[in-house]
């Protein structure tokens, strides 16, 4: 990630874990299952969730931060956008004392690339702000789930444990409400006002911070707006005279005409996933909200005729030979913006998040590149049906074994990180130290190299303000990327189970876990729609059904956080 800007928090981190293109992608992709435990007594029941009176209960207060206004406020969902450097005289200041006690917490987190040295000059500043004595035990991301099971089946656990909603699967969640502590005496209603940043997080992110019948995690906030975006070649789009498609049809046809496969030119990469968006597809990496009651019957995703047309779709941009033969051949993922960059592919999907990275990539090597995301299309070419995602998809939880004070020192670590953007707590948290982390140029904070080496993926996951998006070297890409997801926010629905943190009982949780094999195999020709529609039965009788039930008797039972 180029270091010279503060990230969104709509990717799974908001200041560092961007750099992290593969493990991203993957998130966002849906490739890698998202289920968490939730409702029951303290360590009883182990599947279910807690919505309603039960989580209002539960929750902590909210109450604006007024500290900073931002230069595009949040509408519909979307993040606050702000696209000015503060200078440091301006900067505000968001904890007024020192919160910790002084004491020390041992932090497990993953961790992409190589870790830095435990005493660096970035974490000594921070201890020393917060007044807490955090010691990192960062683990490999790639293998967190494999670190997390060990961890937490053994008797020793670190004091703050991070846990990445992707990561909560197989034995995980059981072992979140035997194994950390309740966070609700602490957080609970007006009690989380004695940590007034983290009383600025939205109550649908802390909604998903209950696990077991108990407010547990302090969440990592983020836009509910779809984060997949169709990304295209602005550039070339003018250089080439084309207008952006308005429909599934104008597409098509559109790609046939731009695609140039003697001249290494095709029209896009995979898009399943904004024909997901295209035609109202239930959607998002959470499982849970593959369910919806409508017309009074739970259904899922899989059994809609929407979910067929987007595949279908899909299938005929593949059929004319328009999407990029590395796409064909399942080279997607990262390479997909390889292909991009280098004018291959003219759309792609991925993570609105990669408009600025690519921007500010590509501004160095090559002058003319431009790029933005054009709107999600309806089905029919009118107003698109779109669906939320979770408001939250990282979690940090803090070991039972831990003592009231360890328990309020992390507090304090998590509301010094949650700082808004403009405050002296923001600019330490996110680029460490000036004159060692980053320097100042142009009016903009630039990382050093030290600075991209150590100001990365630790305190990011401790806690986080509302929503935002924040590139001051490139403000017309943040309004953009605002202003994109406010618009498609007039579009978006909260189905059943937005917001509600979902564990499936053990006998079904994987039930779904062919279908995405299955889409990638019908949208490239090897296997038909009705491939589909035969594992769809197969599903029904298979547990599908019971599971219908099940989804049903969960909201009958709790309700619907959706509002």
């Amino acid at each position: 990630m180029t270091p010279n800007a503060a990230s969104a928090s709509s990717g799974p981190s908001r200041r560092s874990f961007l750099a992290s293109t593969a493990v991203a992608t993957a998130a966002v992709a849906g490739g890698l299952p998202l289920l968490a435990a939730c409702g029951g007594d303290q360590e009883g029941r182990k599947e279910g969730t807690t919505s309603g009176k039960d989580a209002e209960k539960l929750l902590p207060a909210f109450v604006a931060s007024s500290v900073v206004s931002p230069d595009i406020p949040a509408k519909n969902g979307s993040a606050a956008g702000f696209t000015r450097a503060i200078p440091a005289a301006q900067l505000k200041t968001s904890v007024p004392r020192k919160l910790g006690s002084g004491g020390g917490l041992r932090i497990m987190s993953p961790f992409w690339g190589t870790p830095p040295k435990g005493d660096n000059p970035y974490y000594r500043a921070m201890n020393e702000a917060i007044g807490v004595q955090v010691t990192w035990q960062n683990q490999d991301g790639v293998t967190y789930d494999q670190k997390l099971g060990a961890v937490l089946a053994s008797s020793s656990i670190p004091d703050v444990v991070v846990i990445p909603g992707w990561n909560l699967m197989g034995k995980i969640p059981s072992a979140v409400n035997a194994k950390f502590a309740d966070l609700g005496p602490y957080l609970s209603g007006d009690e989380v006002k004695a940590y007034p940043n983290l009383a600025a997080v939205p109550s649908e992110a802390w909604q998903r911070g209950i696990f077991g019948g108990r407010l547990r995690a302090v969440p990592m906030p983020a836009s509910y707006v779809t984060d997949i975006a169709p990304l295209y070649r602005k550039d070339l789009f003018a250089k080439q005279g084309y207008t952006v498609p308005k429909s599934p049809a104008e597409f098509l046809s559109w790609a046939k005409e731009a695609t140039d496969a003697r001249g290494k030119v095709w029209a896009c990469d995979d898009m399943k996933w904004t024909a997901f968006n295209v035609f109202g597809v239930l959607s998002g990496s959470d499982k849970a909200l593959w369910w919806h009651l409508q017309d009074g019957k739970m259904i899922n995703r899989v059994e809609t005729e929407e979910y067929l047309e987007a595949l279908e779709w899909t299938r005929k941009l593949y059929a004319a030979e328009v999407v990029h033969p590395d796409a064909v051949s399942g080279k997607a993922g990262g390479d997909a913006g390889n292909r991009f960059t280098a004018g291959e592919v003219l759309v792609y999907n991925q993570n609105i998040s990669s408009w600025w990275g690519k921007m500010s990539e590509q501004r160095t090597q090559n002058a003319d590149f431009d790029m933005a995301a054009f709107d999600i299309f309806g089905a029919d070419g009118g107003d698109p049906a779109l669906w939320a995602v979770q408001p939250s998809n990282i979690f940090t939880f803090v070991s039972r074994k831990a003592s009231e004070q360890q328990i309020k020192d992390f507090l304090a670590v998590c509301n010094f990180c949650a700082a808004p953007y403009g405050t002296k707590e923001f600019m330490l948290t996110a680029y460490g130290v000036e004159g060692t982390d980053y320097e100042v140029k142009d009016g903009l904070p630039v990382k050093t190299q030290q600075g991209v080496n150590e100001v990365n993926g630790a305190f990011d996951y401790t806690g986080n303000p509302a929503p935002y998006i924040a590139y001051p070297d490139l403000p017309d890409v943040t309004r953009g990327m605002v202003e994109w997801q406010q618009r498609m926010g007039a579009f978006t629905r909260k189905s059943s189970f937005f917001g509600l943190t979902v564990t499936e009982p053990g006998r079904w949780s994987n039930l779904a876990d062919d279908f995405e094999q299955l889409e990638d195999d019908v949208v490239r020709g090897r296997k038909k729609i009705s491939d589909v529609q035969q594992a769809v039965s197969d599903w029904r009788k298979q547990g599908g059904d019971g599971l219908r039930d099940w989804y049903k008797k969960l909201l009958d039972d709790n309700g619907s956080a959706a509002n």
